[in-house]
């Protein structure tokens, strides 16, 4: 079974290790657009979540073993060509390989859904590369979709 809770600052041991368990699993599978973990780790903290008034974390347990996490915030998206909106952007989404298609990940994103709808929040966006096709169908399952198209194209 398992549980999802509000992170606490005694997880910070673990969700740094899983951050950086995430982050390296973009380098490995994107070398050419992703910093190494260590370079991220160094520019992104999980503990700034915890201290902001925005952020969210959350995390998964079973049997008392923290497997996994999501991490965001909300705030209000001013756009010069969109009507404002109230919204909230998931940041991290990690959950560990052992446990990943066992419905953690939906748990973990309808709990964070969930507090921000109480908090007022009208729309959720996420950003997924394409080459992470098992997230992009678990955000399609969940319920997202395409907003915005962002394409690249190499000079050389």
């Amino acid at each position: 079974m398992v549980n999802i809770r509000l992170a606490k600052s005694s997880d910070l041991p673990v969700l740094e290790q899983m951050m950086y368990e995430l982050h390296n699993e973009h380098h490995v599978a994107c070398p050419q657009h992703f910093k190494s973990a260590e370079a991220v780790m160094e520019e992104k903290r999980i503990a700034d979540y915890l201290e902001s008034p925005e952020g969210l974390v959350f995390v998964a347990l079973c049997d008392h073993r923290c497997i996994g996490f999501v991490s965001g915030h909300f705030a209000d998206l001013v756009s010069s060509v969109s009507k404002t909106v109230l919204m909230g952007s998931i940041d991290e989404f990690y959950v560990l390989s052992s446990y990943r298609g066992q419905g953690v990940g939906s748990q973990l994103f309808q709990r964070i859904e969930k507090e921000f709808e109480d908090y007022g929040v009208q729309q959720v966006f996420v950003e997924v590369w394409d080459f992470n096709q098992s997230a992009v169908k678990l955000y399609q399952k969940l319920g997202f979709s395409h907003h915005i198209h962002c394409l690249r194209k190499g000079i050389r």
